[in-house]
């Protein structure tokens, strides 16, 4: 009879098998699978009264899953999209336990078979042209963190760079000479390199002279010299929003996050007229369809469409009221 593989044991080679050797999942990947068990393993701890090292495989039902997803929406307050995320790192580790473990195959199938949840696409948010300009005003130019965030902001916004990429960017991989360029690893473990406009490039050249160090040197470091972390973007980027605020007052009316200054570089091209394949390019995307979300948000394009519609040939005229006698007949 073959033996019950442990939870702890099944669930480390998960991580140590699966993800890392086999997949070779990114870092992120991992960290968010991590994020994903660990904060399971602490509900079962509450709802079970079994510390993590004692659950069995089986503890972990398809009823037991649902209450921890409808957990992680009412009790933490995330949206569907972070449920849908955690819901797929369980299917993940369930798809692994399925091949170690083929006898639980009934088990496995029917925590399989819990839905992802359908949620609402509200239209992107982007930066306008005069929101651009006072964003990238904001930061002090008289201080070494204000041409830290200013270049930091620019390079975001020309590129379209993710978070992950451009906080992960390397002084090597900016070159600023002929045929000027940012090369990043980005989803999927894709390479590609950026084109530099000639407004990025001098900011650019500026910050790095300054900033000097190695070619394995992160291009923005952070306050202590290390590279920072995505919280760390978010707070300097709310800070210059607030100073922008000042000038530019539709910007309070807007949530900026790093996420909005990668969907502006992709309207910026939109707007100037690139193909929305060339778009999908640029910034790294898995399929040209993906970039059909900024199609749907540029109002100025439906507008130019407007535009070149013809007119409706209906004549107006005064209301003429029918006979009685058929409103009575229509009436009945």
């Amino acid at each position: 009879m073959k033996t019950i593989t442990p939870l702890s044991t099944l669930l480390q080679s998960f991580f140590t098998d699966r993800l890392m050797k086999q997949r070779q999942a990114s870092p992120h990947t991992i960290a968010s699978y991590r994020d994903t068990f660990r904060l399971l393993l602490e509900f079962a701890d509450q709802q079970l009264k079994k510390p993590p090292s004692k659950l069995d495989f089986d503890d972990l039902t398809a009823p037991f899953i649902g209450a921890f997803l409808n957990h992680i929406q009412s009790d933490r307050r995330n949206g569907t999209r972070t449920r849908n995320l955690r819901l797929t790192a369980i299917r993940s580790f369930f798809h692994y336990a399925a091949f170690q473990e083929p006898g639980r195959s009934a088990h496995i199938q029917r925590v399989l078979a819990i839905p992802t949840k359908r949620q609402d696409r509200p239209l992107i948010d982007f930066l306008t042209q005069p929101e651009i300009a006072a964003l990238l005003a904001a930061p002090d130019k008289n201080t070494w963190s204000g041409r830290r965030d200013q270049a930091l902001l620019i390079l975001a916004i020309q590129t379209g760079l993710r978070l992950a990429e451009l906080i992960g960017l390397r002084r090597c991989d900016i070159v600023i000479t002929s045929g000027a360029h940012v090369r990043c690893y980005g989803k999927g473990r894709k390479e590609r390199c950026t084109p530099l406009t000639k407004q990025t490039i001098a900011v650019m050249k500026n910050w790095l002279k300054e900033r000097k160090g190695a070619d394995d040197d992160v291009v923005f470091p952070n306050a202590r010299g290390t590279r920072f972390s995505p919280d760390g973007v978010q707070y300097l980027l709310a800070k210059h929003v607030k100073t922008a605020q000042k000038t530019c007052p539709s910007l309070k009316n807007k949530r900026v996050s790093p996420h909005v200054l990668r969907h502006t570089a992709a309207m910026e091209l939109l707007q100037a007229g690139v193909d929305h394949s060339v778009i999908a390019l640029w910034l790294g995307h898995e399929s040209a369809e993906t970039t059909m979300i900024y199609l749907q948000a540029d109002l100025a394009l439906k507008e130019k469409i407007l535009a070149r519609m013809k007119p409706l040939d209906v004549k107006t005229g005064r209301y003429q009221p029918g006979d009685k006698l058929l409103q009575f007949l229509n009436a009945l």
